[in-house]
Order: C-alpha cells, then structure tokens, then sequence
C-alpha cells in the first residue's frame, strides 16, 4: 500500500505510475504481437478483421473500466480518511453491480454481433471471419471485469505493482500461445480470438488469488457483502458517469471506424496497425493522470488541499516530457514499427498509409498528455460530470473531423480530426482546472 497524503509528490507519482506504465505496455505489447501475429500469420484479412472488432470491444471494455475507475476513487477516498469498512463495502458494491452489468452486455453482444459488424459497413470478403472473432471476445466480458474492478481496489490504496505482475504473467502466456498455435501449427482467427479470452480468464484467477493471499484485509467480510443502498448510491454516482465517460470516446471511435471502412481494405489494414501505436502513446498517458487522480483523491479524504494542487502540477509535468518523447518516436520509427505489422499481399500500401497517418500524429501527441493530466484532476477531486462533457466535446469534434477529412484528404485527415478534437477539450479544460486550484489555493491560506 502507498499513503500519498505524506512524502515527496514527484516520488508517490512516479512509484505508482511507472507500475502502470510498464503494466499498460505490456497490454499493448500484447495486442500489437496478437496483430502482428495474425497478420503475419493468417494475412492481411485477419488484420482487417481484428482492427473493425477492436473499437466495439474497447466501447464494453472501456466502459467496464470506467465504472472501476470511479469506483476506485471513491475507494481512494475512503483509503485517504482511513475508513477501511466503508472500503470494503464500496469493493463489495461494485463487485456485485458489475458482473451482473458485464453479463447483461455480453449475452446481446454475443447474439447481435452480425447486426453491429453490418451497421459498421464490414466489407463483405472480411464479413464472416469478423463476426466470428468479434463474437468470441464478448465471452471474456465478465472476467475482464472483475480482474479491472480488483486492480481497481489494489490501485486505490496505491498498489500499481501486483497489476502489473498479473498483466506481465497474461500477457506473455498469451504471445506464446498464439506463436505456437498460429505461427507453427496455422490455426485460424479462431483461436486468435480464444487466446484472447483465456488471457482475461487468467487474470481475473490471478487478481482473486492475490487479494484472498496477499491483501486479506481489502477483501469484504461477510457481513460487508450485504447490499449498503445508500453506500452503493454513492459508489455509483462515481462508478457510472465515469462508466458514460469512458463509453463515449469508442462510441465515436466507431463512427471514424466505419468512414475507415469506406477507404478499402489496406487503409483497414494500415488504421488497426496505427491504432496499436495510438494506444502505445496515449494509455500510458493516462497511466500517468490515473496516478494523478489517486494522489489527488486520498489528499482530498486527508483534507489535505495544498497536496492536490502541489500533485498535480508535478503530474502534468510528467505528461508532457511523456508526450515529447512519444513524439519523438513515432517521428523516427514510424515506417518501422508499421512495418512489423504485415507480410505479403497489400504490405507496401499499408506500410504508406500508416506512416502516413504517424507523421502527422507525431506532432500532436503532447496534447492528450495535457488532456488526460487534467482529466485526471476532475476526477480526482469528484468533478466527473466535467470529464464526461470534455470527452463528448473531444470525440464530437474528431468524429466530424473525420467525416469531413477522411473521403478528401485520406487517413491523414483522421489524424488531423484527432488533434482539433484534443484542442478543443483543452480549451474547456484548462480554464476550468485553474479557477478549480485557485479555489483551492484560497481555501488552504
């Protein structure tokens, strides 16, 4: 556990987010590998396939997360003012609420995936092999649910490394699964996609072993099981708009996926390769303001105002060093690291359209490590009605961005979409944010 209430900020900051960092690089690494793998492996079709699936499994996933997200600042708060019972309840309320959500959401997305896949325009040649990964992965809903909800609870009392370990153990298990079974024995997307869930399967094990071993006392006791209506209001209040919040970005990630869709099979191709590297740059900058929303919250249940303003200045700090260096990369490499995604037929336009896509990119990537850094104060301090409204602004203007830039200028019209998209969410942002810490400033003088 990590009392961020006490200490230096830059080092509670760092200790949890480089855990987070590493943790969300390893996720990563494994959905590039699980790409690179079946485009490698399977070909250009089975890249195609998995980069349409993604955005509607990051709409559940992401939505998932974001009632754990919520959750878990409130239990940061409860952590902070050292009301372990109050803790354990809200643990035993989102649990309960969230398997019986992830289960209302995997049984009709399971039955209506060729509807979705139909409504996203899926090319026809690419149809069949996307409802059947597409369908798979809504089997593993449930447990990527609970594995988020426990790390949830881990990282609210500053905890950032057994996650780390879980995604660290999956995630390499996994890469050498689909090695074996795609790369030596040529099985199909099939097992692609069932590699996938046995991944979320094992980690939720994993998260469930460790808190019964090693964390006995963030587990509800019997009595803590039984429904607080009062306290599972609260949580929700938390757990649910965050839950919206996180729900909107793949929402409009869809629409700019079904404009995608329209520009052919190698452009497909290419976006699914250059998402991958989107998620390299932008997760673990938001790796950096979930640090940021856990400093901040148990220094508010501390009472302790001068640390959140102090938290979040050293948090941003980090976000745009971050943001240079990913820039810098994606400058440098970028035709490289496209390149690691395809063999075969349809590989030199793929590899030109997604670099491309990078070179542009590669100067915006600094702003949504600003964006996520303020992001993470809202929430931090309970203001998360105002993270919903700058997401909304955000994938409203890089929707319509696409829609107007995509058919004219290519997929570098769907990279600059996503900079005037971040800009505007600035613009909201930062104002807010600041009247928000003068506030502060004037409460703790």
């Amino acid at each position: 556990m990590q009392n961020m209430t006490e200490g230096s900020l830059f080092s509670h900051l760092w200790r949890y987010a480089v855990p987070l960092l590493l943790a969300n690089w390893l996720q990563l690494a494994y959905n590039a590998a699980d790409s690179m793998i079946a485009g490698r492996f399977i070909g250009q079709d089975a890249l195609a396939a998995e980069g349409i699936a993604a955005p509607v499994m990051n709409l559940v996933i992401l939505a998932i997360s974001g009632l754990c997200i919520g959750a878990g600042i409130f239990m940061s708060e409860r952590f902070g003012a050292r009301d372990m019972a109050s803790f354990r309840k809200s643990l035993s309320a989102v649990l309960k609420a969230g398997i019986i959500l992830s289960l209302l959401i995997a049984a009709p997305g399971f039955l209506l995936t060729p509807l979705i896949l139909k409504l996203l325009a899926v090319p026809e040649e690419i149809f069949r092999i996307t409802t059947i990964y597409q369908r798979i992965t809504f089997i593993g809903v449930p447990f990527t649910f609970i594995y988020n909800a426990l790390a949830s609870a881990m990282k609210s009392v500053g905890d950032s490394k057994r996650p780390l370990r879980f995604l660290a153990i999956c995630s390499v298990l996994n890469i050498i699964l689909d090695l074996i079974l795609l790369g030596v024995f040529h099985l199909g997307i099939t097992t692609s996609a069932l590699t996938t869930v046995f991944a979320q399967v094992f980690s939720a094990f994993l998260a469930a072993r460790c808190m019964v071993k090693e964390m006995p006392d963030l587990i509800p006791h019997n009595e803590e099981w039984k429904t607080d209506t009062a306290l599972l209001k609260r949580v929700m209040n938390y757990g649910l708009p965050s839950a919206l919040q996180q729900a909107v970005q793949p929402i409009g990630k869809l629409l700019i996926q079904s404009q995608v869709n329209l520009l052919g099979v190698s452009t497909i191709a290419a976006f699914n390769a250059v998402s991958r590297v989107d998620s390299f740059a932008l997760i673990p900058e938001q790796g950096i303001a979930s640090a940021i929303s856990t400093c901040i919250a148990q220094n508010r249940g501390a009472n302790k105002p001068d640390r959140i303003r102090k938290g979040f200045l050293t948090g941003i700090s980090m976000e745009f060093c971050y943001g240079i260096l990913i820039g810098l990369a994606a400058m440098a490499f970028g035709s490289h690291i496209v390149a690691l995604f395809i063999k075969g037929n349809g590989t030199a336009e793929v590899i030109r359209e997604g670099t491309a896509y990078l070179s542009v990119m590669a100067w915006i990537y600094t702003l949504p490590g600003f964006t996520n850094g303020f992001q993470g104060y809202c929430r931090g301090v309970g203001k998360i009605p105002i993270t919903i409204l700058c997401t909304f602004i955000q994938i409203s203007l890089r929707t319509i961005g696409t829609f107007l830039l995509a058919g004219r200028i290519g997929i570098k019209g769907i990279a600059a979409a996503s900079g005037i998209g971040w800009a505007a969410m600035l613009m909201f942002e930062v104002p807010y944010v600041l009247h928000h810490m003068k506030t502060l400033g004037q409460k703790s003088e």
